[in-house]
């Protein structure tokens, strides 16, 4: 038996200064408005917040893709988001969409088989899922007839798929995005 792992908390630093609230412009302030998180405005959103008008276009596509009513269930589309995250190295979106995904399903077991190359514990459904990201994350072209085919023998329909491929590809992009204007760390000791 595998000992569940505990996800530790990353903390991200921006390479520039990210907007901050009492400074930032009506335009500014009005686009940070769209994020999803109604808690706080992270640094990583008031450092996109420089440029206004493209932070709400990504944000707007982001929230459609991963908050979305209906269609793949949303621990399946934060598996998709660990997937490509785990591929192109962003630890930081790994931790969050392994945490989202734990939450979700109230349960660690998938992100521990995870942890410890044990793929073979997922579900059908989960590993289908799993194979299908890490493949289209790592060359498009690696996501083959075999990837959907076993996507469908689990009982996915094409809006699931499709969904499943919005929520691998804006990862791509957003892990790319992320690397460029930060990096990640643990937390420093209080």
């Amino acid at each position: 038996m595998m000992p569940t792992i505990r996800i530790r908390q990353l903390v991200w630093h921006p390479h520039i200064t990210p907007v901050e609230i009492d400074e930032a412009t009506p335009e500014q302030l009005e686009a940070m408005k769209v994020t999803p998180s109604a808690k706080k405005v992270s640094p990583y959103v008031r450092t996109l917040a420089h440029d206004p008008e493209s932070y709400v276009a990504r944000t707007v596509l982001f929230n459609a893709i991963m908050y979305a009513e209906g269609g793949l269930p949303r621990p399946e589309r934060e598996l998709g988001a660990l997937g490509a995250s785990v591929v192109n190295g962003c630890k930081y979106c790994a931790m969050i969409h392994g945490r989202q995904h734990a939450k979700l399903t109230g349960s660690d077991d998938v992100v521990t088989a995870l942890w410890y190359g044990r793929v073979d514990l997922l579900s059908v459904r989960d590993r289908a899922i799993w194979e299908f990201a890490v493949a289209l994350s790592r060359t498009p072209s690696q996501a083959t007839a075999d990837h959907v085919a076993a996507l469908r023998e689990t009982g996915m329909g094409d809006a699931e798929i499709v969904d499943l491929i919005h929520a691998v590809s804006i990862f791509g992009w957003a892990n790319r995005l992320m690397h460029i204007l930060g990096h990640a760390v643990l937390p420093e000791k209080a």
